[in-house]
């Protein structure tokens, strides 16, 4: 199948043209779900801190002289810089609220509405509104108001306690799987369905985004092994938690590694084919197994193993660094880092690629916007720097 061609959509076409965001969040969950809507045509208008801005802007590394991650982030959106505790800040939001389809914000639960930015004066102001609040643990729950990251909500939910080191201590993972998965996407997900549904009911909604729920979902054989058989899964016990000889990751004579996940019966006989290992078709013996596979895989250096692989199905790859990764001609030949981020001294780098089809994309992600740069526009005053 050939590679599709970019819509030739106008901005004005693309799915949510017209549709205007109000952005209170700062970071990852909420900044990713808006930058997926501003993506898809949204207006997202950035609501941020006078002076300062939020966080992120002042995070490295450094793009030119931007932080990289905000560039990232924030493509094609609108900056405002508004005190929220200032009564006449606060006024011109709420009347950019009371024109708005959506509002994301990402505050502790009780904070909106002591800024009296909260659902329900919204809604009374606004009753098409849709309203989305991400948090971690959610919006009540004995959690609620306690401060976490990432890596505590996959500790908490299960998920950290499933992955074991050489030393059987939990393996600390470096995806931010509760923010981007948990947050940015059911967020999106949930507002596009309550834009849906606003068509025939006329209401708008509000949304609880909980991160920490939305774990669980990534769980299912898990969980369908603990409800439905009484079998909870542990590391190393398991067939995705390291309970088989075929999903395994492997060190090499050269000290490199390979991912092996010849799970089905018929890439399993094709692995210990390559390996040169008949002996164990049988791999009854799980323990057993797992020590004979590795000392095969530590006798050759990782490009060895990847010649004798070539053209087998076997599923198996090399563990490569991030770097390797981006050059890799299979996400070149997608396209995936085609769009770029210009900085205002006109430095390039790739935007950040986006689980959206080419033809509900922006041809041009658009720039990231200056601290206050709408302020002009919406509140009548210039920007604070």
């Amino acid at each position: 199948m050939p590679a599709p061609t970019r819509s030739s959509l106008n901005p004005s076409s693309l799915p949510l043209a017209g549709v205007r965001v109000i952005d209170f969040s700062t970071l990852l969950p909420g900044p990713m779900a808006g930058l997926l809507l501003a993506q898809a045509g949204a207006e997202v208008i950035k609501i941020e801190r006078p002076g300062r801005g939020e966080e992120m802007r002042n995070y490295t590394p450094r793009f030119a002289d931007e932080s990289a991650n905000f560039a990232l982030l924030n493509q094609g959106k609108r900056s405002l810089a508004l005190d929220l505790k200032d009564p006449e800040a606060r006024d011109a939001a709420i009347e950019l609220v009371r024109g708005a389809d959506v509002l994301i914000e990402q505050f502790r639960p009780g904070v909106m509405d002591r800024l009296g930015l909260g659902y329900e004066a919204m809604r009374a102001l606004n009753p098409r509104l849709v309203y989305c609040a991400i948090t971690g643990w959610g919006q009540y729950g004995e959690l609620a108001n306690v401060a976490a990251h990432d890596l505590n909500y996959q500790a908490e939910v299960g998920i950290l306690g499933l992955t074991a080191g050489a030393d059987g201590s939990p393996g600390l993972p470096s995806t931010l799987v509760a923010d981007i998965a948990g947050g940015a996407y059911p967020a999106v997900m949930n507002i596009l369905l309550a834009l849906r549904a606003r068509e025939s009911s006329g209401q708008g909604a509000y949304i609880d985004v909980a991160m920490a729920d939305n774990l669980f979902t990534f769980l299912y054989w898990g969980l369908g092994n603990g409800f439905g058989a009484g079998e909870w899964p542990t590391a190393g016990s398991d067939m995705v938690s390291g309970g088989t000889a075929r999903y395994q990751v492997y060190r090499t004579r050269d000290d490199r590694y390979l991912a092996c996940a010849p799970l089905e019966q018929k890439f399993w006989e094709n692995f210990v084919r390559v390996i040169e290992a008949p002996q164990l078709l049988d791999d009854s013996d799980a323990a057993g197994t797992r020590a004979q596979v590795a000392a095969i895989i530590a006798s050759r250096t990782a490009q060895e193993w990847m010649t004798r692989f070539e053209g087998i199905d076997a599923c198996v790859s090399v563990v490569k660094t991030l770097e390797e990764a981006v050059a890799t001609p299979q996400f070149r030949q997608r396209g995936l880092f085609a769009r770029s981020v210009t900085a205002s001294n006109g430095a390039t780098m790739p935007a950040l690629p986006l689980p959206l089809a080419a033809e509900f994309l922006r041809d041009e992600p658009g720039s990231f916007p200056p601290l206050g740069e709408a302020n002009a526009e919406f509140v009548g005053k210039k920007s604070d720097d």
